[in-house]
């Protein structure tokens, strides 16, 4: 079967009523919607579980090799697939881009809802093409198993700023997402680590250093 190239965000724990029928029928942030299948055409997701470690990830190849094993927990491992993730250049070892890692495009989330039709449509490349903007938001950046990501005030909890708490609690502060990546799809490349060292460590990153969630629109990664 042919291998198709696949991106993946990765999430990181580091951190008037029409009807009752209605309602009873949209789904919660974070809620599991039962007996659906992805659609055939998905090729993108946020992962609904972390590796564990914080930003250990095994670097690229733990942190690709976890989304396969999710998407194939769903059967959809029939396509390769890579983390959305870029790595900072260090001595010997040039940086790696992560919009040169997911393929031409289009891609399509867990119900094939159209995300990007291509790269420059998914990082706005010109003017025209970032003022248009992407389809990437909080009700298609679904995971895997179709889950709305819970955002920045969803379920909230006086607790979320407890680590002990909220690397246990599913509902707790899991919107924050860790790319290490600009923008524009490319790796940074000032001298902050934005990368927890090229995602093989767990230590806590600086105060003030780049960090993002599904709801930002301010260019944080």
């Amino acid at each position: 079967m042919t291998k198709i190239k696949t991106s993946a965000l990765l999430l990181s724990c580091t951190v008037s009523l029409a009807s009752c029928l209605l309602l009873a029928q949209v789904q919660r942030p974070g809620e599991y919607p039962r007996g659906e299948k992805p659609s055939p055409m998905m090729n993108f997701f946020v992962t609904s579980e972390p590796i564990g470690d914080g930003g250990n990830l095994g670097g690229l190849a733990g942190a690709d090799a976890h989304c396969q094993v999710l998407a194939t927990a769903v059967v959809a491992g029939n396509r390769t697939w890579h983390a959305y993730l870029s790595t900072q250049a260090r001595p010997g070892q040039p940086a790696v881009n992560a919009r040169d890692r997911i393929g031409k495009g289009p891609w399509y989330n867990f119900k094939g809802e159209m995300i990007a039709q291509d790269l420059a449509h998914l990082h706005g490349d010109t003017m025209e093409l970032a003022h248009q903007g992407n389809n990437l938001n909080k009700l298609t950046g679904l995971t895997e198993k179709g889950q709305i990501v819970p955002g920045l005030y969803d379920y909230s909890d006086p607790r979320d700023n407890d680590w002990n708490y909220a690397k246990t609690t599913r509902f707790s502060t899991r919107h924050e997402m860790l790319t290490g990546t600009q923008t524009d799809g490319t790796a940074f490349t000032d001298g902050v680590d934005h990368t927890c060292d090229n995602w093989t460590s767990n230590k806590s990153p600086a105060p003030g250093t780049s960090n993002g969630n599904l709801n930002a629109a301010d260019g944080r990664s």
